[in-house]
Formats: C-alpha cells, structure tokens, sequence
C-alpha cells in the first residue's frame, strides 16, 4: 500500500465507515460522527488524495479507492462493516460492495451515480467543460493536473451498469434529496437493481447529510438497527 489513510473514529459496536464526496474530506460527517457513534464504531476515512490522506502514486479512480478501502479495513482488522458513501463515496461503497460482497453488512449509497449521465446536465456541462480545460494544463502545472484526476472522477468513473448491481448482496438503503443534482430517474434505477434494496428522499439537494442531519441521520439510524 503507497499511502496511510487519515481517518476520524468514535464509539462502540459494529463497525459503520463513512466514505466523503469529490474534493470533501471526513468533515463533511461532522454532524454525523456523534450520532452515529451512539450506537457503532465510525470510522470517516480522508479518500485517496483528499483531506489529509496523500496522492500516492497509483491510479486515481474510483475502482482504486475501492482497492483502497480493503487496504484500510485489512489495517484495522475490520472483518465486516456497514458502509455509508455521500456521492463519489456512494460510488466507492458500491463497487467496494459489488467486488467484496462478503465483507459489506449494510449499504447506504446517499447520492451515488452510475456513470455521468445520471447527473443532471445543469451540474455536469460545467464539470465537463472545467475538466477538458485542467486536462489540457495539467503537462504544465501540478495544481491543473490535480483539479483535472479530481473532475475526472465525475466524469469517467464509475461506469457501472444497472445489471452489475445484481453482485450486491448486501442490504442497501439508496437515499438521496427531492433536488438532488442526480437525476430522481437514476437514483431509482440503483434501487430497483439492487435486489435487497429500498429508497428513501429527503427534502433538500445533494447536501442532505450536511444540511439536513436530523432527517438524515433518522433514516440511516433506522434503517441499520432494524
């Protein structure tokens, strides 16, 4: 392994890892962490390249983030784990789920994607015209070339088609907010493809474990001690 995760953890119990958004860190579960530690060991994990954690230097996709995350849970003795992923996290939760089926308890995909298309155009033409821009910058400057691996994720990864989702055997709780900037068409796509799944919607946008923690924090609690 080319890099040490930088990680927060609180409380007791089952082990329940939380997995941030592009260009976030673990502060993001800041409203999160205290709740959640009421009841199991949470552990919010800086990805590869964000927050504190370093670049290292292997691929920067979210199928090594996945590679990434075995690492860590093979680091700390986690055996199994209930995995909570926001966005470009809900994609690394799923394809972790996907490939490690035996060591997922319970999954929460909180704004995830399937591939770009799922992104409502409003919020994607803008990441794709910033990404061709970094990507032409990025052989002359290594801040160009960062901010292009970053947007790069929301525009190549994670390609999964709606029939691998079938590989998940964990039991799968796919939220989002009612303005969310995925698509309400795609985020039920991920439900229904899911064969142990349900959906839920919180009024807000894509921020809802941020703006919204009450609410948010009420469904997930709920749903992982039934």
């Amino acid at each position: 392994m080319d890099i040490r995760h930088y990680y927060v953890e609180s409380g007791y119990g089952d082990t329940l890892i939380l997995l941030h958004g592009n260009g976030e860190s673990c502060d993001y579960f800041r409203n999160q962490m205290d709740a959640f530690a009421r009841c199991f060991h949470v552990y919010a994990i800086d990805t590869r390249g964000h927050g504190k954690t370093p670049r290292g230097d292997r691929l920067f996709t979210i199928r090594q983030f996945a590679d990434d995350l075995v690492c860590f849970m093979d680091d700390h003795q986690i055996e199994r784990a209930h995995l909570l992923g926001f966005s470009d996290g809900g994609n690394i939760a799923m394809v972790f789920a996907m490939q490690h089926p035996d060591r997922v308890d319970r999954l929460i995909l909180n704004g995830a994607n399937l591939d770009a298309g799922g992104v409502k155009r409003s919020t994607q033409i803008p990441i794709e015209i910033g990404y061709r821009i970094a990507k032409r910058f990025s052989g002359k400057s290594d801040s160009a070339r960062l901010h292009a691996e970053m947007l790069g994720l929301m525009v190549n990864d994670p390609n999964v088609k709606p029939e691998e989702l079938k590989m998940i055997q964990a039991r799968t709780l796919v939220i989002a907010g009612t303005k969310d900037m995925i698509r309400e068409s795609h985020t039920r796509l991920i439900a229904e493809s899911i064969p142990d799944s349900r959906l839920a919607f919180i009024q807000g946008d894509h921020f809802i474990a941020n703006k919204k923690p009450r609410e948010f924090n009420r469904a997930v609690l709920k749903f992982l001690k039934e």
